[in-house]
């Protein structure tokens, strides 16, 4: 892995770990073994390589979601696969994080890759609902979705437990299974 590599992995790593504002380029380059020079070589500074970061996390996260909801099924079953996948619970979603660093959203180039991300979530889920759950509004359904899920890190962060997490994923499945009427 090069450089340029390091540094956005190392930052990805410590924007998970810490947060954009809690996050030194003194930091990012001591865990990429690189120094100043071959920062400000590859990047403009400290937004710039978040920029690629935090790009390169949201991607990841498509991609990861997209295995699951791509998968065989209906939707419910797909939206089942993708909201039990593994994850790491406690330390929180890379990019639900993100949305809570003031850092990251007073700032139009960082927070947009966020954005991008849950619009596409919500967007896809929403798609998938309407296939299969005519019974629901699939936008706001979508929606109560990403919401539990990320509420759902934050409870379960709180509590320093899965178990929220568990139960809120389980509390939105039964009401899908409700919905389409195999509860």
């Amino acid at each position: 892995m090069g450089t340029a590599d390091r540094l956005v992995e190392s930052t990805r790593e410590l924007l998970w770990e810490r947060g954009y504002t809690a996050t030194s380029p003194r930091a990012i380059q001591e865990r990429a073994g690189a120094g100043q020079g071959s920062m400000y070589h590859h990047f403009r500074g400290k937004p710039d390589l978040a920029a690629e970061a935090i790009r390169r996390t949201a991607a990841e996260l498509r991609t990861a979601a997209e295995a699951s909801l791509n998968g065989p099924g209906d939707a419910v079953e797909r939206i089942t696969a993708y909201l039990h996948r593994s994850r790491d619970v406690l330390k929180g979603c890379p990019i639900g994080r993100l949305a809570q660093d003031p850092g990251i959203v007073d700032d139009p180039v960082l927070r947009e890759p966020l954005d991008t991300t849950f619009t596409w979530l919500r967007g896809r889920l929403a798609e998938l609902l309407a296939e299969d759950v005519p019974a629901v509004d699939a936008g706001a359904t979508a929606a109560t979705i990403v919401a539990t899920l990320q509420g759902g890190y934050v409870l379960a962060r709180a509590a320093g437990s899965t178990e929220p997490f568990e139960q809120a994923v389980a509390g939105v499945l039964g009401l899908l299974s409700l919905a389409t009427g195999k509860a």
